[in-house]
């Protein structure tokens, strides 16, 4: 029987195919694909801009009120490269499709997707809503309270996932056991640690959240002068270092309705943009505040003196589990371009994952050395859809 030589076309494919199955976040996000970045002689720089959703006031009587369509997007940086660098003998390249992905593709595949998959989760500090439970287990209530978060900021019903950290899962599966039915996914539940889909989510299990690393500042911080909108908040007196990432809420600052505007009961959250080094100064925050118009997202801008209570206990860290809707987060990769006078290259897209492969050969040694590439970025478009789930 002759050998059964594998192509470079093959050996791609079945590279994002095991790629792909490994990255249940990036999975689950939107995921674009440009290829304008491998056209001949294209010079588009590295960022895609995404275009986000038109807002509008509403009028009141019959008086034409008419007013401008501002467009907004976000800039999303394809500009992240990594791979695997992979050494092929003669011997190996005779092996069958499967042979090949299970002895030397599963586990290239698998560094590189954790790699990838944890660049991308970094994206859980823009979000600013919060469910707060640090220091207990968690509990179907609290992801409830997490899928009222998205329901009350209009997340679409379809494309809704909650990624589960391992030991939010294994309370969530350990609270939900009386469940059991083994004719059903409750039976998976408890067979597998698998919660299956529940209460509009796709539930998943992912090794690879982070603990937030909560920062030391304490509850003695006080927004300094009225009346303060935009991305910077200046505040007095207060002790102790805050962290990008960082959860907080201002008291009299209240979420509205995204359509109405009208006030809501719940303070609206907040999350630091950048690190902050304690005492007076200015917090760079993330929703920017907006008192009107159609990007009202808070009732009124803070008072002089207004408390400021961030989450969670000082210098503690916590766990992280999000819900969220595909739309929260953008993942996109772009096509690289291919080398000439190579032994081969190719290069496939699966699933909005473009990854290209290059192989030369080293007639010293009688090998193939050979790199496996994904050019890459992400961003979190919409923060709003997104929401964090703290637990432990």
């Amino acid at each position: 029987m002759a050998n059964a030589i594998l192509t470079p076309t093959a050996v791609t494919r079945e590279a994002l195919r095991v790629l792909h199955q490994k990255l249940n976040f990036v999975g689950s996000i939107t995921r674009e694909y440009d290829d304008s970045f491998a056209r001949q002689g294209a010079k588009v720089g590295d960022t895609l801009k995404v275009r986000l959703p038109n807002q509008y006031v509403v009028r009141s009587g019959p008086t034409l009120a008419a007013q401008d369509t501002t467009e907004t997007s976000v800039d999303l940086k394809v500009q992240t490269q990594k791979g695997v660098d992979l050494n092929f003998t003669s011997i190996d390249l005779t092996l069958s499709l499967d042979e090949f992905s299970d002895r030397i593709l599963e586990p290239a595949m698998s560094v590189l997707a954790a790699n990838i998959e944890a660049d991308a989760m970094s994206m859980y500090k823009d979000v600013y809503n919060q469910v707060n439970n640090q220091g207990a287990a968690a509990t179907f209530a609290k992801v409830l309270q997490g899928r009222k978060i998205l329901v009350d900021n209009l997340a679409p019903l379809a494309g809704r996932t909650c990624n589960l950290n391992t030991q939010d899962n294994v309370d969530l599966v350990d609270a939900l056991k009386g469940l059991f039915n083994d004719q059903s996914s409750i039976g998976k539940q408890n067979r597998e640690g698998f919660m299956g889909r529940t209460a509009g989510f796709d539930f998943m299990e992912n090794t690879l959240w982070p603990a937030h690393p909560r920062g030391a500042a304490n509850g003695a911080y006080v927004v300094n002068g009225a009346g303060q909108t935009g991305s910077s908040l200046t505040v007095g007196t207060g002790a102790g270092a805050a962290v990008r990432g960082d959860v907080f809420t201002i008291a009299g600052v209240f979420r509205v309705h995204p359509e109405t505007k009208q006030a809501t009961s719940a303070l609206q959250q907040f999350t630091l943009t950048a690190d902050y080094a304690g005492g007076a100064g200015a917090l760079q925050i993330s929703p920017a505040i907006v008192t009107s118009g159609p990007m009202q997202n808070v009732s009124a801008a803070p008072a002089n003196a207004a408390a400021i209570t961030f989450a969670g206990v000082a210098s503690t860290a916590h766990g992280i589990s999000m819900a969220y809707q595909k739309g929260a987060f953008a993942f996109a990769s772009a096509d690289m371009v291919m080398p000439r006078g190579v032994d081969f290259a190719a290069r496939e897209v699966f699933d909005g994952v473009s990854m290209r492969i290059v192989r030369q050969y080293d007639i010293n040694n009688d090998k193939f050395p050979c790199r496996l590439d994904v050019l890459y970025g992400y961003k979190t478009i919409r923060p709003q859809l997104a929401c964090r789930l703290a637990n432990n």
